[in-house]
Order: structure tokens, then C-alpha cells, then sequence
């Protein structure tokens, strides 16, 4: 196996890519393509001119970008640097963006001037970016004046070698914020050497290859798109495809034109894919391997992609941002039913367990909280002692707040979370930090949101408000509100405007209860 005792830190897994697959396709977009050899050049030309740009190792860079070469580019060349990734979700309104940016203390931020008609910089115009330096945009020529000043200064170049060579594996490699009950973002600490080890198992359990050619349509501001996805690459060698928009007939188009053998994503992904109309006029033979999760997986699906498409290997995964993105995995060779109905067992030489409220372990079978323990468990939160402490316990058991059981193959199954998370098509969605934007609206007095299952999305959103005194918002007006200052896959999508939330005798708020209420009512 290779790992990171081996390549010790990405920039290391860089070089070491282009020494062993040198002129092998590693990168394709747009009108751009590089072999490994060309990718480590390009990669050592970004990292001169991160240097150039004054930031220190340590120091955080952001990426709030669509998936794009360039998002590579920035990201290897920032580690190559000595400097953390902090990657932000594009579909974050500018609040939200200017949240990660301020916790994280990011110097540097490397946006696009244009996306889906969105103009990311002006997105933070007037909002207090106190740590804040420097914009690039990666869409115009701003990117290519950037790369200048590094490729022009000697200095920077010969200053590259000298941060790889001093980079450890235990050095942090990026920040990847996820949300939690509290409703405040936290920034994940994860290391190279985690990152490495971690992704090295995972691209050897699915069984990702030399040659295989990966469309990327998981975003490169998730670990699955990132680490899962170009990092992965790198360590077999399989050409990197990266696609900035899921839509069913540029991504049949793109598998056609580029013979693509690898396309992980949610379940929607490929649902959307089998029944769209005209897949059949796409040569898509070429498909051998998926990894899916993020949402249940209907075992008719998993045999619809057998029988009606070439797929090879199909396997389930689960994992958090805290575990460096992985827990388990389903086995290449699993069943239909296994694959669907579970989320495989521990990746190697890493310990899951379920337990009771007592932290003591439950029979097979029964149900529990999922706890892990391992090298995938995260170094911490960044600048948040507590919050660290609340999720990895004394004897370094992380505790996901999922709830599940696990059978005698050690196989587990979730059943339900604790901390109330949902997922909208692959996206993690937490009640709480939705109702805390919700109460940021003049004429709410309280707000309380579940999650509900969609045939779609796998899950979406469903808000209950109760409305202060003398107002009277309309379910209409809350969601054209709430789609300005959040992302999309956080709107829910019904609003219902009620008198009050029905609560226990604690006053805590009966989600069970609202559930109920919400599935009960499935009109849009």
C-alpha cells in the first residue's frame, strides 16, 4: 500500500504522481489538458505565486469556486505552499461565505467573477472581512496575472522547495466547515497525512484505476469532489474530468465524449440519469464504477444500473467531514440488498462501534449512536476547544450523532440522527442553523424545521413558523426571503405559518411530532 507514510503530504503525492504516470492524461477541461508531468509543473507555478502573494505556511487560503481546473490548481498550489485549503460552498449567499472567511482567518480567497449568473466577489461587498487580504478570480485574466508574479520571482520558486520539503504529515492540509446543532459553523482540522491514508483506502476498497478516467461531479468544496475525487486520482493515476453544473444531459454527453469510466455521486445522480429520455441515444458503455450514499439507495435502483447500463462495481459509503470523510464502506462483491441497505463496514485499521446513552457498546443488531475511532478521526475544530471536546471523547471515540445498528458482519445500517441533519440531494442540511436565519426575518416570532423524504432529493426541507404579534408573512413571501440569504439546498421547501410549535413539557420542541405533520401533507 501506498500512503501517507510514504508520500508524507500531498505536495509529495503531486511530484510523485507525475514521476510514475508522466505523460498519462491526469487533467481535462474545457480546452485544457495536462498530463501529470504538466499538472506538477502547473502546480509548483500556482505555489510560487501563493508565496509571492505573501502568504505564510500556516496561513488559510479560500476557494469559493464552481469545479474547475483552476479550483486544482489553486488548491495543490496553496499546499504545495505551506498553506491550509479552505474550501466554501458555492451555493453560500454572502453571509454565510463572509462566516467561513472570518472563523477560518483566510488571507487569501480565490472566487470566480461569474457563475450561474453569480458574481461571488460582489456577493461580500460592504460585509467586514477582517482577516481578509486579497481576491483572485480564477475566470478572467486576474488568475493569469497571479500566476505571472509567481512564475517571474526566483525567489518564490526556490522558496516552494523549501515548504514541501518542510511540510509534515501532521501539518493541517485544509479546513472543511460543517455545521452542527448549534447552528454556527465549525472548521474541521484535517491533516495531510490523514488525508492521504484515508483516500488511499478508500481509491483501493472501490477500486479505482490506473487509466480510469473520473468525472467529477461531487463539488471540489466536499471532501467527497476533493479528496474522494481529484486527490484520488492522483494517488492511481486516473484522469481528472472535473463538471462545474449536474444536469442530466451535459453530464450523458460529457461520459460519451470523454469515455468516462469512474462517476461516484448521490443516488439522485444516477436516478436522474436512468430515467431520462434520450440516455439511450449516449454511448455510456464505458461506465465501470460508482460510490454512492449521502441518501437511501433503492436496491431497484442498484439493479437498474446493472441491468440497464454497464456498471461493473457499485458500492455504498458513509462518512462525516470529522472522520476525514470516510467510516465505512460496502465491498465491491456485496449483493444488491447489502449495497442498499447499509453502508458497507470500517475502512481498514479504523474502529466502529454503536452505544448506548452510556457510552457502553450495544448488542449486534441493536440500535445506537455510531461512534468512530482511528486515524479518520479529525485533529478538531479549528479555534474551538469545547466543541472538539464535546464531539471526540476521552478515549478518542468520535461521536457522529447518527444512530444506527450494526449485524454480525460488522455492516452498519443508519436509522436515524441525533442532531436532526438531513440531506437534500447530497447536501447536509441542519435544522438549526436554518431556523437561526429564519428568526432573522422581521415578522417571525419561532421557527422549527424538519427534514421529510422526497423521491428527488432523498430528503428536503419542511419549516413550521409562528409569526410575531400582529404580522401575518405568507408561506410565499418566507421562502422568496429565505432563497436571498441561503443556500438553495437549505430552503426548505414548504413553509407552514401556524399559531405555535407543539413542545414537551421542558419546552422543547416535539420534531417527531412536526414530522409527522409535515409527512402527512405532501402538496408542495
Amino acid at each position: 500500500m501506498r500512503g501517507d507514510l510514504e508520500w508524507g503530504t500531498i505536495p509529495n503525492l503531486v511530484r510523485d504522481a507525475a514521476g510514475r504516470f508522466g505523460s498519462a492524461e491526469a487533467l481535462v477541461d474545457s480546452n485544457r489538458r495536462l498530463s501529470f508531468a504538466e499538472l506538477s509543473t502547473a502546480v509548483d507555478n500556482a505555489a510560487a505565486a501563493v508565496v509571492a502573494a505573501g502568504l505564510n505556511p500556516g496561513d488559510r487560503a479560500a476557494i469559493w469556486a464552481p469545479n474547475v481546473s483552476e479550483w486544482i490548481l489553486a488548491a495543490l498550489g496553496v499546499l504545495a505552499a505551506g498553506g491550509v485549503v479552505v474550501p466554501i460552498n458555492t451555493r453560500f449567499k454572502g453571509d454565510e461565505a463572509a462566516f467561513v472567511l472570518n472563523a477560518s482567518k483566510a488571507r487569501l480567497l480565490f472566487t470566480v467573477g461569474n457563475f450561474l449568473g453569480t458574481d461571488y466577489p460582489s456577493l461580500l461587498s460592504g460585509i467586514d472581512l477582517t482577516f481578509l487580504e486579497r481576491t483572485v478570480t480564477l475566470d478572467d485574466g486576474a488568475w493569469d496575472d497571479f500566476l505571472a508574479a509567481g512564475a517571474a520571482s526566483s525567489s518564490a520558486w526556490a522558496e516552494v522547495d523549501k515548504r514541501i520539503e518542510a511540510l509534515r504529515g501532521d501539518d493541517t492540509s485544509d479546513l472543511i466547515f460543517t455545521s452542527g446543532t448549534t447552528g454556527k459553523p465549525k472548521g474541521v482540522i484535517t491533516t495531510h497525512g490523514q488525508t492521504l491514508r484515508v483516500f488511499e483506502q478508500w481509491a483501493s476498497v472501490v477500486g479505482l484505476r490506473e487509466r480510469d478516467r473520473y468525472l467529477i461531479v461531487n463539488p471540489f468544496f466536499h471532501t467527497f469532489g476533493f479528496k474522494a475525487g481529484f486527490l484520488a486520482c492522483l494517488m492511481k493515476g486516473a484522469t481528472i474530468v472535473p463538471h462545474p453544473v449536474f444536469d442530466v444531459p451535459s453530464v450523458v454527453a460529457r461520459i460519451a465524449e470523454e469515455r468516462i469510466s469512474v462517476l461516484p455521486g448521490p443516488p439522485a445522480l444516477y436516478q436522474s440519469i436512468l430515467d431520462h429520455p434520450d440516455r439511450d441515444r449516449f454511448d455510456l458503455s464505458s461506465l465501470r464504477l460508482c460510490v454512492t450514499g449521502a441518501a437511501p439507495v433503492p436496491v431497484e435502483m442498484i439493479e437498474r444500473m446493472r441491468r440497464e447500463m454497464t456498471f461493473e462495481t457499485i458500492v455504498t459509503a458513509y462518512g462525516l467531514t470529522e472522520s476525514t470523510g470516510v467510516v465505512s464502506i460496502c465491498r465491491p462483491d456485496d449483493d444488491a440488498e447489502t449495497i442498499a441497505n447499509t453502508s458497507g463496514c470500517a475502512i481498514p485499521d479504523t474502529e466502529v462501534r454503536i452505544v448506548d446513552d452510556k457510552n457502553n457498546e450495544v448488542a449486534r443488531g441493536e440500535s445506537g449512536e455510531i461512534v468512530v475511532r482511528g486515524y479518520n478521526v479529525m485533529a478538531g475544530y479549528f479555534d474551538n476547544p469545547s466543541a472538539t471536546a464535546e464531539a471526540i471523547d476521552d478515549a478518542g471515540w468520535l461521536h457522529t450523532g447518527d444512530v444506527g445498528t450494526m449485524d454480525d458482519r460488522g455492516y452498519i445500517t443508519i436509522t436515524d440522527r441525533l442532531k436532526d441533519m438531513f440531506i437534500v440531494g447530497g447536501f447536509n442540511a441542519y435544522p438549526a442553523e436554518i431556523e437561526n436565519i429564519l428568526l432573522g426575518h422581521p415578522q417571525v416570532a419561532q421557527a422549527a424545521v424538519v427534514g421529510v423524504p422526497d423521491g428527488r432529493m432523498g430528503e428536503v426541507g419542511v419549516a413550521f413558523v409562528v409569526p410575531r404579534a400582529g404580522a401575518s408573512p405568507t408561506p410565499d413571501e418566507l421562502h422568496a426571503w429565505s432563497r436571498e440569504r441561503m443556500a438553495n439546498y437549505k430552503v426548505p421547501r414548504r413553509f407552514y405559518v401556524v399559531d405555535a410549535l407543539p413542545t414537551n413539557a421542558s419546552n422543547k420542541v416535539l420534531k417527531h411530532e412536526l414530522r409527522t405533520r409535515a409527512a402527512a401533507n405532501t402538496e408542495d
